[in-house]
């Protein structure tokens, strides 16, 4: 579910309290951890001490970069330099050179609870004017100089099951994945959001519980979404837009005290993904034929766009459509399909649906909707999925009949399931473009229909 702890470039500090007017100022990472450490601590400590706290510094900002802890809130911002939230940061001022050493070797190592992801919460105080649960700045000179390492010091104040863990450096991205999340829709996008939720749901018990984090937007996750909206006033639209997306985002560190020092943490087998964050040149498999389909699809109507050939198998004539497909619509050109792009491009297919040119009347009924028909869901785009299933199951007696009532249930799954079974796709129950292509080729054929339109192909 969760993505991996990235050291930004940068990061933005709001000069003064969370809710006060103040002037935002974006600096370096390593620049922003030098003013802290130099405008928190002495340089004249002994090294332990001051590694300990660098280690204490650097593990607070990452904990509020990587729960987008003020920016889910909606702050522009990363973190504060008010000591009464964060920690202090002094614009313009000199580092000392000691200091500036140690973070150059360790800014990008931070502090973990062994068996959990997210950059511990740790918490800090001087010890002498205030006292906090944390660590206390004074103590560690005192514990450096009875011969402490710095990781001891940190067990110390901590606890023993700490682990000291490197990240990669990299752009601060934004964990929304820029296009709205909604019924049909498949990724470990759709994962978060049902995890996030069913933990929310242990607080709030009005919000349903989603029985299979699957990372399949069903109507299942659709329903809880709206309820999730209607708790916390929001467009109860099932719709999981940024606005709904940082509020469960909110909700599910707050549930989990992720910000704070006893936190319940986000744990390894949580942050397991199952989907591909993204992929190119050389993967094979569901995800690659699925956007090679939507990419033909929209090839056939867009001239500036290359058809495609649904192979399951990424090589460079995919990559080249994918680069040409980001090139018109503005994304950045890299011929790797992450997240923005996948969803880009079913949006554009599913815009292509919505607004299909005139001429196509007779076959826009045999073109697939563009997102997964699982069972939960209802509506036209059923009602078309069971018109073709009860035609076949006349002649195919391993295809149980199905009642035309735009309801899928378990009667329409089983007959999904038994199709599959025909062509040797894998026997899910649940429609994707392949699927529905297969069920359509047998329907066109038992009714006479010439297949040769756009958004059909052969399975």
């Amino acid at each position: 579910m969760a993505d991996p702890v990235v050291v930004p470039e940068y990061i933005t500090v709001h000069l003064g309290r969370p809710d006060e007017p103040a002037q935002n100022v974006t600096v370096s990472f390593t620049d922003y951890i030098k003013n802290v450490a130099s405008s928190e601590i002495y340089p004249t400590w002994p090294e332990s001490a001051i590694r300990a706290n660098i280690l204490s510094q650097i593990s607070i900002a990452l904990n509020r970069v990587y729960n987008e802890y003020y920016r889910s809130q909606g702050y522009d911002f990363d973190i504060t330099n008010s000591t009464q939230f964060d920690q202090a940061f002094q614009p313009d001022r000199d580092y000392f050179s000691n200091i500036s050493e140690i973070v150059d070797e360790i800014f990008n190592t931070y502090v973990v609870v062994q068996g959990t992801v997210q950059p511990y919460y740790t918490e800090y105080c001087d010890g002498i004017n205030v006292q906090c649960p944390g660590l206390s700045q004074w103590g560690t000179v005192e514990l450096a100089n009875q011969g402490y390492t710095p990781y001891e010091i940190l067990q110390y104040y901590y606890g023993d099951n700490l682990d000291l863990r490197r990240a990669d450096t990299g752009p601060n991205i934004p964990s929304y994945p820029g296009t709205p999340i909604r019924l049909g829709y498949v990724g470990e996008e759709v994962r978060t959001l049902q995890q996030q939720l069913n933990r929310i749901s242990r607080n709030y018990p009005l919000i349903p519980r989603i029985p299979d984090e699957n990372g399949v937007f069903d109507r299942t996750t659709e329903n809880v979404v709206k309820a999730f909206q209607q708790i916390f006033n929001l467009t109860p639209d099932g719709i999981v837009g940024e606005a709904t997306w940082y509020s469960i985002k909110r909700i599910y560190n707050a549930v989990k005290r992720l910000s704070e020092l006893y936190s319940e943490g986000i744990s390894i087998t949580e942050a397991q993904r199952l989907f591909p964050q993204s992929f190119g040149v050389g993967a094979r498999g569901v995800y690659v034929r699925t956007i090679q389909y939507f990419l033909d699809f929209i090839g056939f109507f867009i001239d500036a766009l290359p058809r495609v050939k649904i192979d399951g198998v990424y090589g460079e004539e995919t990559a080249d459509a994918v680069r040409a497909f980001q090139r018109y619509f503005g994304l950045p050109v890299t011929g790797i399909v992450d997240s923005r792009t996948w969803y880009e491009i079913i949006d554009q297919y599913t815009d292509l649906l919505r607004a299909f040119p005139s001429g196509f009347d007779e076959v826009i009924q045999y073109i697939y909707p563009g997102y997964i028909l699982i069972e939960g869901a209802s509506g036209s785009d059923v009602t078309r999925l069971q018109t073709f299933l009860r035609r076949i199951s006349q002649s195919f007696p391993s295809v149980p009949s199905v009642t035309v009532d735009g309801k899928f249930g378990p009667q329409t799954r089983r007959a999904v399931g038994a199709v599959q079974t025909l062509y040797g796709l894998p026997v899910s129950g649940n429609v994707g473009d392949q699927t529905w292509n297969a069920i359509v080729e047998l329907y066109t054929d038992l009714v006479g229909i010439n297949r040769n339109v756009p958004g059909l192909y052969s399975v």
